[in-house]
């Protein structure tokens, strides 16, 4: 689900969210202490059979692509650490959900029994698809049948 990444000289935070087909918003979510300096590593989303990869075009809405891609606009801007009524701008790379995975955002007083009931998996698959689950408030788990 996630990788790490060692930044190199050279390297941006936009060059670094383009190469991993996301935004610079959701590596400095997923990265709230790091300085994103030479050597520093961070964590990286990893394109995988979870999601798609769109490059926002001149006026799109997240409300658009959403129903282009049949997901929910409020789960697209949570997978890209954006607010539903920020204006997203064209030539950004952003995550859509795949139809066929299911996608939860963990809340407080979680526990993975309850988790998995959502989810309608097994559990053995839903700890085999998410390298680590801690459970935290925000943490995205995702099930793939």
């Amino acid at each position: 689900m996630y990788d790490v990444y060692q930044i190199e000289a050279g390297d941006t935070i936009d060059t670094i969210a383009n190469k991993y087909g996301t935004t610079s918003a959701v590596l400095r979510q997923l990265n709230p202490n790091s300085g994103f300096g030479v050597g520093s590593m961070i964590v990286v989303p990893s394109i995988n059979q979870y999601f798609d990869v769109y490059t926002i075009k001149k006026g799109d809405t997240l409300y658009e692509i959403a129903r282009k891609y049949n997901t929910d606009y409020n789960l697209l801007a949570m997978l890209n650490g954006i607010n539903t009524a920020d204006y997203i701008y064209p030539n950004t790379t952003i995550l859509v959900p795949k139809k066929d995975v299911k996608y939860y955002f963990t809340k407080n007083n979680d526990t993975l029994s309850s988790v998995n009931g959502l989810l309608g998996g097994n559990i053995n698959n839903l700890l085999k698809q998410n390298n680590n689950i801690y459970l935290r408030e925000g943490q995205l788990i995702v099930y793939k049948d």
